[in-house]
């Protein structure tokens, strides 16, 4: 007999495994490479991104996700290279992801280029029974420290300074974590993205961007956000977004020096968690060595 708090917290588990699977990030546009591997190299840099976000501030066990990512182009070819690791805890699990991307680009005109990219994945899951406190010990609930499953996955992407849309499967193959009687509780299912955004210039100093990234899971709801973001003077962002009846954000950043970028956002709950939680904070720093002469020679909004 296991106690309420044991079987809460499975649920909990279960449902925010299957409604959310992949890491969730507010500010995707700046962490695509995460989703998509064709991302890779894209911005013509040695681009070095950090990103740590709390979810649902004062639930417990709610997810804590930090992330670390490097990619460049390779100079002198149309290939580029990407490692990104993510560090995800909900609840009694941990899930630490490490991907190896990789990418090469076709000119399609003189503005557009069309990148393809494959990922491979290494996942190592743990289950802390501990955390679950529950009367009996249960022999089916051992064995997941660090059980290790490896994946592949591809992407396209079709962008240039000003647009961009691509779509990815970051995980072909379909895992059970956990299995309770050959029934699985904790799966991790196949995510599909597709991502678009076009850059607007109002004037000469403000630049508007809006932007969709829709995913899709089997079994739970397709999840859409939407966002607009203006940037002022290629230097300070302010935006809004939606996540389709889930979420409202906020967002700032700034471009504290030419490689240096500091970016914050805010998400607030528009289902019933609100009441249990007192919002999602993430914060992220991006910076960039670039081969022109190491400056940038067009500031990129995504």
């Amino acid at each position: 007999m296991k106690t309420k708090l044991f079987s809460f917290v499975l649920m909990f588990t279960a449902i925010v495994s299957f409604a959310q699977q992949d890491a969730q990030f507010t500010q995707y546009m700046y962490n695509t490479i995460n989703i998509n591997p064709a991302y890779a190299g894209s911005r013509g840099a040695l681009s070095i991104f950090a990103l740590h976000r709390t979810q649902w501030v004062g639930l417990d066990g709610a997810p804590v996700t930090n992330a670390v990512s490097v990619n460049t182009p390779f100079s002198g070819s149309n290939l580029g290279l990407g490692v990104s690791i993510i560090n995800d805890k909900i609840g009694p699990t941990t899930e630490n992801t490490i991907s190896t991307d990789l990418s090469y680009t076709v000119p399609t005109s003189e503005t557009f280029k069309l990148s393809f990219g494959v990922k491979a994945t290494a996942n190592l899951f743990d289950l802390n029974v501990n955390r679950l406190n529950p009367v009996d010990d249960d022999p089916s609930l051992h064995g997941f420290n660090n059980k290790f499953t490896a994946n592949i996955g591809a992407g396209i992407y079709y962008h240039s300074d000003k647009a961009y849309v691509g779509f990815s499967i970051p995980n072909f193959i379909e895992s059970n974590r956990y299995d309770d009687n050959e029934v699985a509780i904790f799966k991790e299912k196949i995510n599909y993205y597709l991502i678009a955004g076009y850059v607007f210039d109002i004037n000469s100093t403000i630049k508007f961007k809006p932007a969709l990234l829709t995913k899709m899971v089997e079994g739970a709801p397709i999840q859409a956000d939407l966002s607009g973001n203006f940037m002022f003077n290629d230097k300070f962002m302010v935006g809004i977004a939606y996540r389709w009846s889930a979420a409202m954000s906020a967002m700032v950043g700034f471009q504290a020096t030419e490689g240096l970028y500091i970016g914050y956002g805010y998400d607030l709950e528009t289902t019933r968690l609100n009441n249990y939680n007192s919002g999602s904070h993430e914060i992220f720093l991006r910076y960039e060595i670039f081969k022109n002469n190491g400056k940038i020679t067009t500031p990129r909004f995504f």
